[in-house]
């Protein structure tokens, strides 16, 4: 059964334009000033004398087949770097991410495309890559076409589609493979009511097959629909954890 296990999960980013004396002097005196909490605590030097920044610190949680959670937070509280790492495009650098399953990403929607190549080369390419056979690339295909809705365009290259357009078959085929698991960044629900209505009615199918959905978001009304679970990240560290309405109602009166 799909799982997703989150142990005590630490991510650092090294400011490698942060050596020079007068800065790392300048940090220093910030770190050393800063009361513990505060929001720009996450400014710290390693145990190499390197300045980093402390994205994530101490993340820990446990999803299981059929769950359905939002993560939720002000920019920069650690939501996309969260999604990352789940998604193997960060190391921790403390801490363990386990995921059982297969995994479908939606963090950009330009990843894994070619925008030289048409939008019905990239399933094409997309399907080989999965192993796919010719009859299911060609379901996948029409699959795509139909929720995407196209028209013409699927046979014109991705670098002519508006930021819409792409976003629409980025969607279309990181659902069309049904993956166990779906990691979804927030601007991928940036489209018009037409394409939220789709989208649900399709992560909704997805989720009912006893798969997994983790979405970040600003939106308050996509959480209390979509999920089961929400996660409210701050600085780094989960400050709550419960369902849709426990969560929401705190955070939006905080």
């Amino acid at each position: 059964m799909p799982s997703i296990a989150i142990d005590r999960l630490q991510i650092d980013f090294p400011l490698y334009h942060g050596q020079s004396r007068s800065l790392k002097k300048h940090v220093g005196n910030t770190i050393s000033s800063l009361r513990p909490g505060s929001p720009a605590a996450h400014l710290m030097q390693d145990g190499r004398e390197r300045t980093v920044v402390s994205v994530l610190r101490d993340v820990s949680f446990v999803l299981k087949s059929g769950e359905r959670l939002g993560l939720i937070g002000r920019n920069g509280a650690g939501k996309t770097t969260l999604l990352r790492a789940m998604a193997g495009i960060y190391e921790p650098v403390g801490g363990r991410v386990r995921l059982e399953g297969s995994i479908g990403t939606l963090l950009d929607a330009s990843l894994g495309m070619n925008m030289e190549l048409t939008g019905r080369e990239n399933i094409r390419l997309y399907g080989l890559h999965a192993g796919l056979s010719k009859v299911e690339i060609s379901q996948i295909d029409q699959d795509v076409q139909d929720f995407a809705d196209l028209g013409s365009y699927m046979d014109m290259p991705v670098k002519t589609y508006s930021s819409g357009m792409t976003v629409r078959l980025a969607f279309g085929l990181a659902t069309a493979v049904k993956p166990q698991i779906l990691l979804m960044d927030e601007w991928f629900l940036a489209g018009d009511g037409a394409f939220m209505n789709k989208a649900q009615e399709r992560l909704e199918a997805m989720v009912q097959h006893a798969d997994i959905l983790v979405i970040s978001t600003h939106q308050p009304d996509v959480m209390r629909k979509w999920c089961t679970r929400v996660i409210w990240l701050e600085d780094g560290r989960i400050r709550m954890d419960g369902t849709p309405d426990e969560v929401l109602d705190v955070y939006l009166t905080a």
